[in-house]
């Protein structure tokens, strides 16, 4: 059997499990420098972990439109 390619880096994880630890502390925030308003929902919280991960260059499938 073939090997598959992840679709996320390994590290992705570890991110997302960052945020979402924010998000049920009550600390996360979202927009430009975290000056914008509080995060309320946990998608809104996976979504910018996966971005932070992209602007890092990690592997992260594209957003979808």
């Amino acid at each position: 059997m073939a090997k598959r390619k992840r679709k996320y880096a390994r590290s992705v994880g570890k991110d997302v499990e960052e945020e979402m630890r924010r998000y049920e502390q009550g600390t996360a925030r979202s927009g430009p420098g975290g000056k914008a308003g509080k995060v309320k929902s946990r998608k809104q919280a996976i979504a910018i972990a996966l971005s932070k991960a992209r602007k890092e260059g990690k592997r992260v499938p594209k957003r979808a439109t």
